[in-house]
């Protein structure tokens, strides 16, 4: 039996109250104390740190770590592909994130090896492949290729950005075969995107009776779909189909986040991404992917806006590509930019936990949860910037067990 305190420290428990100088006890992986810790007790000595929840990034793409155009055009070992994953599933943890959802690109033994421990990585939630339509938003197969040879850019058990389907018939093949490789929940792309292959912002994708199929299949495995969406049409498709929640939602308007409200559809914005798309020296990407990021981040910012008036649940996500998401607390940064560093961390804990399901065993330091906590350097409601410094998450706890840092 495992039993210790961590004291001498300040928590933000992840519920939006102020730090308190509390300690915590973990017996076996759970939180089972939260006061003083009594005098001669094993304890880890925080000295007067910052102890939060464990960071929850609700929209990353594992899949997705190695060079966007080499892997897209398919001159990648499978070996290098995966040394890219699991090295990015590490940087994940280092930088304070002991869970994510994987929006896209990673097959279910990359979610079974992490959960077994042979590599390092946080608690991961998995879709499996993206669901779009035949040619959409989430295809990156070259202009030459025939649609039908794009699964054969597949490496089962690693990775597969996404499976097509021309119908609803084909979706519910396609959904089903998703859920039979280990996903958990499922995610369509039911507007375009800014890194497109073929399709436009503006452009819907598929149909509300198309996405009422997926959401049929994810409520008979009682889970849901979320939904990759940057245009008021397509959301409001996918609200009418019955989807829980919507990533990106740039042009979101005050009807839209209303209609969101009513029925209870929450939002995953993803700043990050965007500061990462305007980096030019950082992404191996063409000139109209940067084209289309203009003006992105401050209609997103206008949508966060009209989304937290609406009283929507807000999420965060990173949504980060390519080889450099090291920094994934940039997100936390970007949002205590537009709202504070407080309502940065609870989207990023608790309500991400919410979000995604786990409000029952993480996302808030409280008796009864599992033990995933971080311990800052510096306290980073005073200055977000500390959130986006992996060596700032001098200590990081998942489960109950130390995975990065000292106990002291």
């Amino acid at each position: 039996m495992s039993d210790v305190w961590f004291a001498g420290g300040v928590v933000a428990d992840g519920s939006g109250t102020g730090p308190a100088a509390v300690d915590v006890r973990v017996t076996d992986g759970t939180i089972t104390a939260i006061g003083q810790a009594p005098a001669g007790t094993t304890a880890v000595d925080l000295g007067g740190m910052l102890l939060t929840p464990g960071l929850i990034d609700a929209h990353v793409h594992l899949g997705l770590s190695s060079p966007i155009r080499a892997q897209f055009g398919f001159r990648l070992s499978a070996a290098e592909l995966a040394a890219d994953i699991f090295a990015t599933a590490g940087h994940a943890l280092d930088a304070g994130f002991t869970t994510v959802r994987d929006t896209g690109g990673i097959d279910g033994g990359v979610v079974d090896v992490i959960a077994s421990g042979k590599v390092r990585g946080p608690r991961v939630l998995s879709c499996g492949p993206v669901q779009c339509q035949t040619g959409g938003h989430g295809y990156y197969g070259a202009p030459w290729e025939p649609t039908e040879l794009w699964d054969r850019h597949h490496i089962p058990g690693l990775c597969a950005l996404s499976l097509m389907a021309g119908n609803a018939d084909e979706l519910r093949r396609n959904v089903r075969e998703s859920f039979s490789r280990g996903a958990t929940f499922l995610k369509l792309c039911v507007t375009g995107g800014v890194v497109g292959g073929h399709d436009r912002l503006a452009d819907t994708q598929f149909t509300v009776e198309e996405i009422a199929v997926a959401v049929e299949e994810a409520a008979a495995r009682d889970t849901y779909v979320t939904v990759h969406a940057h245009n008021n049409a397509g959301i409001r498709n996918a609200v009418r189909a019955g989807v829980r929640c919507v990533e990106h939602g740039t042009d979101i308007d005050e009807s839209t986040a209303r209609s969101m409200r009513e029925h209870d559809v929450a939002l995953v914005p993803t700043f990050a991404v965007i500061e990462q798309l305007m980096d030019t020296g950082n992404m191996d990407l063409d000139s109209s992917t940067r084209d289309r990021v203009t003006g992105t981040r401050q209609r997103m910012a206008s949508a966060l806006e009209n989304a937290r008036a609406a009283g929507l649940r807000i999420g965060l996500g990173s949504d980060l590509i390519g080889p450099h998401q090291q920094r994934r607390g940039e997100e936390l940064r970007l949002r205590a930019e537009l709202e504070s560093p407080m309502q940065a961390l609870v989207s990023a804990t608790s309500v991400n936990a919410d979000i995604l399901g786990l409000s029952e065993t993480v996302g808030v330091i409280r008796v009864g949860m599992r033990a995933d906590m971080v311990a800052w350097q510096r306290n980073p409601l005073h200055d977000a910037a500390v959130f986006a410094d992996p060596d700032m998450a001098v200590l990081v706890v998942k489960d109950g067990r130390i995975v990065k840092g000292k106990a002291r």
